[in-house]
């Protein structure tokens, strides 16, 4: 099984590395900078060379560059446009000198440009990006609050159709959970992926952030709760986690730190119930 958490490139990207095996990882998720700035992700080529040394060592991999949450690609206003597809590129050109995988993006909100004018808002933003070879940029499933896209299947598809990039996605189970998918039993982890498969093709599924619920079903609210201990629960992780379209899918955490657990406690629940 593939499972790690998101971990901190503080004082360089290659302690990312050190900092999941910690916590007993062997994939992951880092920012390339801080999140809530403009911000270029500046990493230099020895601490590059250092991550992807240490990652080959521990077997570490795939790792995820999540992008700015200020990046917004289905917005109608031309400065925040513009500034999201040049935060984005700088994201897949890091992702390209760390040795990066996959650059993990939300759809963001249309802001009353409508969903179809939004997903098609998104979709000719990611057109604007030069993605080097190696380096493939995920859209992410949403909560689905306000006009934010991306809670419903059948965007991520759009998005994917109406591009003409090689796109993949990430499903967030937490999220998927509050826009109103069911996966708090095993019956209803069972019909969303086949839902999934249906309207995304399970062959575009390349990670899934995986997180319990602080909330109900259909809430749009996104909190993550310590896996098996939201309203997913045990029965839901399990099915994911066992679930035989999955298996060769990385899982992500983004738990919280809480209650004296952290990422190492979650890790180690995930595996637990991986093999339930």
């Amino acid at each position: 099984m593939r499972v790690g958490a998101h971990t901190s490139i503080a004082g360089g990207a290659y302690n990312a590395v050190d900092e999941q095996v910690d916590y007993g990882g062997n994939c992951g998720q880092i920012f390339s900078h801080s999140p809530q700035v403009w911000q270029d992700p500046n990493i230099e080529d020895e601490e590059a060379e250092q991550f992807r040394e240490r990652s080959d060592e521990h077997g570490v991999g795939p790792w995820v560059i999540h992008s700015s949450y200020l990046v917004n690609l289905c917005t109608p206003k031309d400065d925040l446009r513009a500034k999201s597809i040049d935060s984005m590129q700088k994201e897949v050109d890091a992702a390209d000198t760390l040795g990066v995988e996959y650059v993990n993006v939300h759809l963001g909100a249309h802001t009353g440009a409508g969903v179809e004018g939004g997903l098609d808002n998104a979709a000719s933003a990611l057109d604007e990006l030069t993605i080097p070879d190696g380096v493939t940029v995920l859209v992410e499933s949403d909560a689905g609050s306000g006009t934010k896209l991306g809670g419903e299947f059948e965007h991520l598809a759009e998005v994917l159709d109406r591009s003409e990039q090689d796109l993949e996605v990430c499903v967030d189970t937490a999220h998927a959970f509050a826009a109103g998918y069911d996966i708090s039993t095993a019956d209803g982890v069972a019909e969303t992926i086949a839902e999934f498969d249906d309207v995304v093709g399970l062959d575009n599924l390349a990670c899934i952030h995986l997180n319990d619920s602080k909330h109900e079903c259909g809430t749009n609210k996104d909190e993550h709760a310590h896996l098996g201990e939201g309203y997913i629960g045990e029965e839901g992780m399990a099915a994911l986690l066992t679930h035989e379209a999955l298996e060769d899918v990385p899982f992500v955490l983004e738990t919280p730190t809480e209650d004296g657990r952290g990422f190492e406690w979650n890790i180690e629940r995930a595996r637990e119930l991986g093999n339930a």
